[in-house]
Parts: structure tokens; sequence; C-alpha cells
């Protein structure tokens, strides 16, 4: 039996398992301050900027903290106002919009000194009977058959500094190859992106924990559908990306420590943006959330004067 004392290592050395995953636990359990607000903070030696899936899921933590325990939430709306600092704390402040008999409307505001940097409505349902359909899942090959990301990404320079040293909380393993594997074979027209997620160790069984985890998911391969469609990859094109804003739609329950897959896709880009779709689903087949997105997708050129602006 593992040691969970210990942190376990990946085939190419980086950490992942149980310690992990607890640490992406404990950063999302925002932290409450009084009067509908709650303190976040964000993982050290981190990225220059805040993950955005990061920010939407300790968002979504707050929110759901305010609301009766018998409402889960069934959608969000949100804009990336402005880059989050890692080093500084991020504030949420959350407004009781409304609180019906069915529906509860929350808006959270994420803060630091520089002023706003994410804004999300939320809102949340009580379970109630009613018609059900969905759109089936594609025929994609089983998890366990497809290599892992340490395995998918040996020998490949990018993923090996991408990847490199950041901790995993989840197991991983890409339907087709991502970006920064299928660069140099040119553009891909509606290829999209897929990709199974597990969470790597074990979860506690409140509801609001499941669904702010694939929130936090739900930023990580979306645009990949975007560069996919165009042959590029971060680390071998110019390129600056980011989310503007994000949308998500809670169909059925959530288990994280059960396969789900993201099936990705782009529907159109222009003016410097790409609109990208995903579905989740479950092992089962069952459509679990739809995603979408837009995100500013830059190819610079030599002497591009818009370095670091959004």
């Amino acid at each position: 039996m593992t040691d969970e004392s210990e942190v376990q290592l990946d085939t190419d050395g980086v950490p992942r398992g149980q310690r992990v995953l607890d640490g992406l636990l404990r950063l999302l359990d925002v932290r409450p301050l009084g009067d509908g607000r709650f303190q976040g903070r964000s993982p050290a030696g981190g990225p220059q900027r805040v993950f955005g899936g990061q920010v939407a899921a300790q968002a979504l933590t707050a929110a759901g903290r305010t609301v009766p325990a018998d409402r889960h939430v069934h959608s969000l709306h949100a804009y990336f106002v402005r880059p989050g600092r890692p080093d500084e704390p991020i504030e949420y402040a959350v407004d009781d919009v409304r609180d019906g008999r069915s529906f509860s409307i929350r808006r959270v505001v994420a803060s630091q000194s520089a002023g706003s940097i994410f804004v999300m409505s939320a809102s949340f349902q009580h379970q109630e009977p009613g018609l059900d359909h969905a759109v089936a899942a594609p025929a994609v090959p089983d998890p366990l058959t497809l290599p892992s990301l340490a395995e998918r990404s040996k020998g490949v320079g990018y993923a090996s500094a991408a990847f490199g040293r950041i901790p995993r909380p989840f197991d991983i393993r890409y339907v087709n190859d991502p970006p920064w594997q299928a660069h140099g074979r040119g553009p891909q027209p509606g290829a999209g992106s897929r990709a199974w997620f597990r969470a790597d160790g074990r979860l506690p069984d409140d509801p609001l924990v499941h669904v702010c985890l694939l929130a936090y998911l739900s930023d990580l391969t979306l645009l990949d559908s975007i560069l996919l469609e165009h042959g590029l990859a971060h680390g071998y094109d110019n390129l600056q990306s980011a989310s503007l804003d994000h949308a998500m739609w809670f169909h059925r329950p959530v288990r994280l420590d059960d396969w789900v897959l993201y099936d990705t896709n782009s529907p159109s880009s222009s003016g410097a943006r790409g609109l990208a779709t995903g579905h989740f689903f479950g092992r089962n087949g069952a459509l679990l959330a739809t995603v979408v997105q837009e995100g500013l997708v830059r190819v610079r050129t030599a002497g591009d004067p818009r370095h670091g602006r959004e």
C-alpha cells in the first residue's frame, strides 16, 4: 500500500496522487471572511498569471457556500476582466441576488489590489423531475488503453517544459494528439480536442466539490481546439492566448473520481478571438455539462507593440 504521507511521483518524476489532489482541494476551499466575502490563494511557483479555471472554481465554491445545501449549480456565466496575480490573495464578494422557491442566483466579483479580475453569475436549483434527453457521447477508446500524460510527453521538448514541474492532481489521457504533439502536421479542420480526466486520488462526497473541480478542468484544454484548427501550438508559435468569457451548464450529477471525457471543438475564430465549445461526458456516456468560451488568440509578428496587453 502506498504511504500517502509521501509524495507520489509520475514516471517522469512529476508529483501526482493524493497529496497533490488534496493540495488542489485546499486551494479551492476559499476562506470565509464574513459578510459574503471569501479569500482564495494561488499555488506558489505557478505561472505568471492565475489560471482561469482556478478563479472560476474558487468563485463557484464561494457562491455555493451561500445557498441552501439542497440547491445545486446548473449554470454559470463569467468574464475574465484582467490577469490575476499569483503572489496576491483574491477576494471573492458574493451578492445574494435572489432566492426563489426553486432557484437561487448569485453574483461573484473577484478582486485584487489592481481591481476586479473576474465577475460571475451563477444559478442554483433544487432537484426536480422533468424531460430527459441528451446528445450521444462520441465513440472513443477507453481511457485505460491510452497513454498517460507522462508517457505522451516523453521526448517532446515543449511538453516537458510546459508540464515538467507542475504537479498533476488529475490523470489525463488525451484521445487525439494535443497541439504540442500535433504541431508540424499543419491545420486539422474539425479535429477538435478530446481528453479523459479523473481525479488522481479520493474525493469527498460533497457535490459542490465535484462541480467546482469540473469548472477548474473546463479551462484546461478548451482553447486547444482552436489551435488544432490552424496547426499552431504554444512553445512553437509566437502566440498570446487568454480566456475572455466562460459559460457552463451542468446537466447531470458529476463525479470526478471516475473518468470524464472532455470533447471540444471550435466553430469559429476571427478578430484575434476564437470560440470553443465543449461537452463533458461520463464514462457511461451520460452528458454531464456543456461549456462555451471565447478566448483571445493572437499570432504575433516581430515587433508587435501589443505584447503583454489584452
